[in-house]
């Protein structure tokens, strides 16, 4: 006997109150909570409202677990459709069965139309929920070892995985003869504990990444793609739960390769600042206390309290002004700086003075296409001279 070895659950479902509660669907939930409480305090370091995650979250979950399905359904419709088949049981998302790019693909169409409703950057969200994702990926990969499902090929490792001959009569729960669970011969791969550390491992790399380098428009995002695909890749082969197969190979292994070729191209052609946003009506000027007023009665609360409340919608503003805002309340004005700071963030912001003098729009654009290119300046200083201009 390997005293070593992972023991595995002999129960998935319990009844309370005479209604199932199954261990996938918990850890479904809470790998949903996690993601968002993480997505939550990003968003807030970047300027949203308070719980704007879950007004987004309405959205992302329900469109990931509708297009986590689907691909499941895509790539292994034997056990649904055509002869043999049980077609009511697509609907079964309790059994298991949820692809994880048709959850990432729906979600992120969900987190979209979300992301609209609220007038948020769309790469703010992607940004701010990239390290969270895996996290939650991480608990989701316990319910499928409480169903003792997704295990890899046979293995005389330390840590090898004890798996439960599961009672198909009695679903949730492993078969037993004279008292005792059945086993299965040998030890697995442990593949669900292997995708679980190496996702928590992505979570690291990005949340580290993205505090050094303050990754903007999706860069973060397209980094966690980038680190889950190569790890999802070679645990993917050690897997030996049915799965249809191209020239050999299971075919989750080439949609790992496609897209981790297709975030590398995102990564590596897209640049741009770490976008921030304050509200499209955050005051310009401090506000003038009344005469019949006395200091005390001067509201120097800050725009803390106006975050509570969700905008109507969101300008991007440079981290300087964005910084500004929150330390007192007021935005300060765009300089060309800014607004091509902005402007290579992903930003739209509007010359405020049209009649200004000429050529400061054209300069601000080439500055913006410059800052996303990852230049730090512009040939010919144009934007620093017309600053110059204005300040006389």
């Amino acid at each position: 006997m390997n005293y070593a070895a992972i023991p595995s659950p002999t129960t998935s479902v319990w009844h309370v109150l005479g209604l199932p509660v199954r261990a996938y669907a918990i850890c479904i939930v809470l790998g949903i909570v996690a993601s968002c409480l993480i997505m939550e305090y990003r968003l807030r370091s970047r300027g949203a409202a308070r719980w704007a995650s879950l007004d987004i979250a309405v959205w992302a979950v329900p469109f990931g677990i509708v297009g986590a399905r689907l691909y499941h359904l895509i790539t292994s419709p034997q056990d649904y459709f055509g002869a043999g088949g049980d077609p009511i049981r697509a609907f079964y998302i309790w059994e298991g069965g949820l692809g994880i790019w048709g959850a990432v693909l729906g979600g992120a169409v969900g987190a979209w139309l979300g992301a609209r409703q609220l007038g948020l950057p769309f790469g703010v969200v992607a940004d701010s929920l990239a390290p969270g994702l895996p996290v939650g990926q991480a608990l989701g990969r316990l319910g499928n070892w409480f169903n003792n499902e997704l295990y890899g090929k046979e293995t005389t490792l330390p840590w090898g995985l004890e798996v439960h001959d599961m009672d198909r009569s009695n679903p949730g729960h492993a078969t037993v003869i004279d008292g005792q669970a059945v086993t299965l011969p040998d030890l697995y791969h442990p593949t669900f504990l292997y995708e679980l550390l190496w996702n928590l491992g992505v979570a690291l790399l990005v949340w580290l990444a993205d505090r050094k380098f303050k990754f903007g428009r999706g860069r973060a995002f397209a980094l966690y793609v980038m680190a889950y695909t190569l790890g999802r890749g070679w645990i993917e082969m050690l897997r030996v739960d049915e799965a249809n197969h191209l020239l050999g190979i299971r075919i989750n292994v080439f949609t790992s390769i496609v897209v981790f070729l297709g975030a590398l191209i995102y990564f590596l052609l897209v640049r741009g600042p770490r976008a921030y946003v304050v509200p499209d009506d955050a005051p310009e000027t401090a506000p003038e206390p009344s005469a019949a007023s006395d200091v005390s009665q001067v509201d120097v609360s800050g725009p803390a309290d106006a975050r509570d409340a969700p905008p109507k919608g969101y300008q991007v503003v440079s981290e300087a002004r964005f910084q500004a805002y929150r330390r007192t309340g007021v935005l300060p004005p765009d300089t060309p700086q800014d607004m091509a700071e902005e402007i290579a963030a992903g930003g739209h912001p509007v010359e405020r003075d049209p009649a200004g003098p000429a050529g400061v729009e054209e300069a601000v654009l080439a500055t913006g296409a410059a800052a996303g290119a990852g230049r730090d300046t512009v040939p010919g200083g144009d934007v620093e001279q017309e600053s110059r201009k204005d300040e006389r």
